[in-house]
């Protein structure tokens, strides 16, 4: 098994056997990678054809990672590629863990990964209780339905209170006139690995929300792909609203 970027990292390392994984990407053992312990001792492969036809994997696991002349020559020499959707909610989750299982024919694996991420779930249900929140990035993105983070949210008991769909940059100057009740912070942990990368998270109005109004922090690692990461970032929301 090959993985071809860090989302897929988490996918290869969750569900296939260790002997069994010729390359993970060169991301895979960085600080927002989840499973960055799973990863040490493993290869790093660049994501190139020379590279990728070495190790002669039967399966390619892909979220972003890899252009379309890459793939489709994997795919003229017999291997399988597998592309990991974007999710935006638990459902399609479930089916990205059940479609990459049975693609390394570990589907016994992949529902037992489907059931701790449902068992999060359950334990997270209806810890807001209805409360409202924010949720808010150091770029200054928010999120509404149709994102992930939504969901999460949601999983928590809580009411988002964006409702425009998708992904959105907050206005800084609607959130120092109307700031909201509760922020549910996201990625704050890699805006300090950064620096001053992130310029929007530098400014007061940000920085004030995150110290006064922040009623959870969420790790980027457990946001940033497509996969039970989110449950474990609602397990963690509700268990701020339980202490």
């Amino acid at each position: 098994m090959l993985s071809l970027d860090q989302c897929a990292d988490q996918y290869v390392l969750a569900l296939s056997p260790r002997e069994a994984i010729v390359g993970l990407s060169t991301r895979a053992d960085d600080a927002d990678s989840r499973l960055r312990a799973l990863a040490r001792g493993l290869p790093k492969r660049r994501v190139d054809l020379e590279s990728a036809l070495a190790v002669r994997p039967d399966v390619v696991v892909r979220y972003w990672g890899g252009d379309p002349r890459l793939i489709a020559a994997l795919e003229r020499r017999g291997v399988r590629v597998v592309t990991i959707p974007e999710a935006r909610g638990f459902d399609e989750v479930r089916a990205s863990i059940r479609k990459v299982a049975a693609s390394l024919g570990r589907g016994a694996a992949g529902e037992a990964l489907v059931a701790r991420m449902d068992a999060r779930l359950a334990a997270a249900s209806g810890a807001w209780k209805g409360a409202s929140a924010v949720y808010l990035t150091p770029s200054g993105v928010t999120a509404g339905p149709g994102a992930l983070v939504d969901a999460v949210l949601r999983a928590a008991g809580m009411v988002n209170a964006e409702t425009r769909p998708g992904y959105h940059m907050v206005s800084l100057e609607q959130l120092a006139l109307d700031p909201p009740r509760a922020v549910v912070l996201g990625f704050f942990d890699t805006f300090q690995l950064a620096g001053d990368t992130w310029g929007v998270g530098r400014h007061r109005v940000l920085q004030r929300l995150a110290r006064e109004r922040a009623v959870a922090s969420l790790p980027g690692a457990m946001l940033g792909c497509p996969d039970w990461g989110a449950a474990e970032a609602a397990a963690l929301l509700a268990a701020e609203a339980r202490r």
